[in-house]
C-alpha cells in the first residue's frame, strides 16, 4: 500500500482499492490508436496520486482479437499490439516500485480457436490434442448436442460443428473461443503452469474470467425450459468446479506474499456466487453482480448491501464492490437512461448526472469490502456514443470502452486522424471538459472528489475493515455506521434529486463532515438536510 495510510493487519487485498484498466483504451504510447503496456507505465504516476493501491490489468496476450484479449491464442506471450514480455516487466518493476500491487486477467475456461492446441485438436479426431476440448457428435436429426445458448448471441446455440472432423465443439461465448475440457489432466496442467509463468514474473494474483464455467456435468445436460434462451454461462454451477478452484488456489499459495485470487463467477445471486469462497480455499474475492445491476435508489441498495453482508459474514467471505467495467455500460449512464425511463427530463438528467456519480462513488467507497474502479470512472466519463458502422465488440459493448482523454490537445492524448490514424473507438461526449489534465488542476472535479475520498478511505479504519450497521433512514436516503464507538462514521446518501430533511439520529449534533460529494473541503457541523443528490460522510 503507498504510504499515508496507518498500518493494518488485515491482508493486503482486504485493505486495497483496485482501479481496472482496459489496455487498448488506457494510454496509447506510440500513436497507433491502441492504447499499449508503455502507455500505462507512462501513467503509473497519475494512479499513485489519485490514491489507488492495485491495479487489475484485462487481458494483454497474444490474440487474434476476436473477443479484444479474451480469445486467446497464447497464454505467455504479450499481443505485439499492446508491446512485449520487456515492456510487461518494466510496467510491473515500476509499479511495485511505487507501491501498486498488479494482478492480470486469466482465462482458463476457453482459448481462442487459433490457439496452437485447437488448431491441432481440431486437426483430427486422434490428434494429440483432441480431448483439450470439448467435442459431441450432432443429435440423430442433425442438430447439436444440447440446448445451451451462446452469450453472445441468444439467437445461437453454443455448439458449432469443424468441418474437418464433423463433430460439434462447445463454445459458451464465441465461436472463435472454443471451451477448454477441464475434465483432462493435460489441460489442468497445463492451466497451472499458465499461473506460475506470470506468478514467476511476480504479479500479485489473477482476475479469473468466468471461473465458474471450468467445470460442466459430464452428459452436458439440457438446461430447463424455464431458463431455455439464457446463456448457459450464466447457469453453469457444478459441484466439481469448486475442487478444481481448489486446486488453482493451491498454486497461489505457493507463492510468498499472499497472491490473490478473484472470481468473475458470473451468477446472478449472492447465494451462488458465495459458494465460491469455499472455506476459505477457494477464490479470495469473488465479483458480487447483484450490487453491479442494482438501479440507483436507496431500497433496491439497501437490498442488496443486507443481502450480501449476511450471506458472506457467517463464511468469513470479503465482499467486493463495483458499479463499472469493461462489460457493461458506465454506471453515469445506465443511472442516466433509467432516470430518462422513469419521465424525468433531458434537462433534469444533464443537472443531476454527475451528482448521482459522485453520490454512488461515495457509496462505493465507504461499503465494507474491497473496491474496483473502472477506468474513467473517476473523470465521470459516460459511455462513447457508438455508431453502427463503428461497432467492433460481439457483445455490444464497446460503449463503456472508449478511450480516456487524458489532456487538452486535440486528440486528447490520442491519434487525431490527421495522418489518416485514429484511436480504435470514439472518445467519449464531453472529453472536452473532463480530461484528466483539466480536472487535475480543478479542486472542485469529479477526479478531485475521487482522490479525497480514496484519502479519507486510507486514514480512516472504520471505513476500510470497520463493521457495516444499516441505519433508519427517510425515504430515499441511504444511511450505515462503519465501525463503532468513538471510530465510527455515518454515511448518508439521497439517491433523489430533493432535498431531504434528517431526523436528529443521521444528524448527531457532535457529529463533523469529513466529506461532502459537492464540496471541495469538509465542514465542521452536522447538517439537518441532505442536498438533492448529495453524500456526506460523518466523523462520530
Amino acid at each position: 500500500m503507498p504510504a499515508g495510510g496507518p498500518v493494518s493487519s488485515a491482508p493486503w487485498w482486504r485493505d486495497a482499492v483496485f482501479y481496472q484498466i482496459y489496455p487498448r483504451s488506457f494510454a496509447d504510447a506510440n500513436g497507433d490508436g491502441v492504447g499499449d503496456l508503455d502507455g500505462i507505465r507512462a501513467h503509473l504516476a497519475d494512479l499513485v496520486w489519485l490514491g489507488v493501491d492495485a491495479l487489475w490489468l484485462s487481458p494483454f496476450y497474444r490474440s487474434p482479437m476476436a473477443d479484444f484479449g479474451y480469445d486467446v491464442s497464447d497464454h505467455c506471450d504479450v499481443d505485439p499490439i499492446f508491446g512485449d514480455l520487456e515492456s510487461f516487466d518494466a510496467l510491473l518493476a515500476e509499479a511495485h516500485a511505487l507501491g501498486l500491487r498488479v494482478i492480470i486477467d486469466w482465462v482458463p475456461n476457453h482459448t481462442s480457436d487459433q490457439h496452437p492446441w485447437f488448431l491441432d485438436a481440431s486437426s483430427s479426431r486422434t490428434s494429440q490434442h483432441r480431448d483439450w476440448y470439448v467435442w459431441r457428435e450432432p443429435d440423430e436429426d442433425g442438430t447439436p448436442p444440447n440446448n445451451w445458448v451462446a452469450a453472445f448471441d441468444l439467437t445461437a446455440p453454443a455448439w458449432s460443428v469443424h468441418p474437418a472432423t464433423d463433430q460439434w465443439y462447445l463454445h459458451l461465448f464465441d465461436p472463435a473461443q472454443p471451451d477448454l475440457n477441464w475434465d483432462e489432466p493435460a489441460v489442468v496442467a497445463a492451466m497451472h503452469d499458465v499461473l506460475r509463468f506470470w506468478l514467476d514474473r511476480g504479479v500479485d494474483g489473477f482476475r479469473a474470467d468466468v471461473l465458474h464455467t471450468i467445470g460442466k456435468f459430464p452428459d452436458l445436460p439440457d438446461d430447463p425450459p424455464a431458463v431455455a434462451g439464457i446463456p448457459h454461462c450464466a447457469l453453469n454451477d457444478v459441484p466439481v468446479t469448486h475442487e478444481r478452484i481448489r486446486a488453482i488456489r493451491s498454486v497461489l499459495d505457493g507463492y510468498p506474499d499472499e497472491r490473490v485470487l478473484v472470481g468473475e463467477i458470473y451468477l446472478m445471486t449472492t447465494d451462488a456466487i458465495a459458494t465460491y469462497y469455499g472455506t476459505g480455499d477457494e477464490v479470495h474475492m469473488a465479483f458480487n453482480f447483484p450490487a453491479l445491476y442494482a438501479p440507483w435508489t436507496a431500497d433496491r441498495w439497501r437490498a442488496v448491501i443486507a443481502e450480501t453482508m449476511a450471506t458472506l459474514e457467517p463464511r468469513g467471505a470479503w465482499p467486493t464492490w463495483v458499479l463499472s467495467n469493461h462489460d457493461n455500460p458506465r454506471h453515469r449512464t445506465r443511472y442516466d437512461l433509467a432516470a430518462r425511463r422513469r419521465g424525468e427530463d433531458a434537462a433534469t438528467t444533464t443537472r443531476r448526472s454527475e451528482a448521482r456519480a459522485r453520490a454512488a462513488a461515495t457509496l462505493l467507497l465507504t461499503l465494507r469490502g474491497t473496491p474496483f474502479l473502472y477506468q474513467g470512472e473517476e473523470l465521470g466519463l459516460l459511455d462513447a456514443e457508438i455508431s453502427p458502422e463503428q461497432a467492433l465488440d460481439p457483445g455490444g459493448r464497446d460503449g463503456c470502452r472508449g478511450p480516456l482523454p487524458w489532456d487538452g490537445s486535440v486528440g486528447h492524448g490520442w491519434p487525431t486522424g490527421v495522418d489518416g490514424t485514429e484511436p480504435w473507438l470514439p472518445l467519449p461526449p464531453e472529453a472536452e471538459f473532463r480530461d484528466r489534465a483539466a480536472q487535475r488542476e480543478d479542486p472542485g472535479s469529479i477526479l478531485n472528489m475521487y482522490r479525497r475520498l480514496l484519502q479519507l478511505r486510507r486514514s480512516t479504519p472504520a471505513l476500510r475493515t470497520g463493521d457495516l450497521e444499516l441505519l433508519d433512514a427517510p425515504d430515499g436516503v441511504l444511511a450505515l455506521r462503519r465501525g463503532a464507538g468513538a471510530d465510527s462514521c455515518l454515511i448518508l446518501i439521497n439517491t433523489t434529486g430533493e432535498d431531504v430533511e434528517l431526523p436528529a439520529a443521521l444528524s448527531p449534533i457532535d457529529g463533523r463532515v469529513l466529506f461532502a460529494s459537492d464540496q471541495v473541503g469538509p465542514t465542521a457541523i452536522a447538517p439537518v438536510s441532505l442536498g438533492a443528490d448529495q453524500a456526506l460522510i460523518l466523523g462520530l
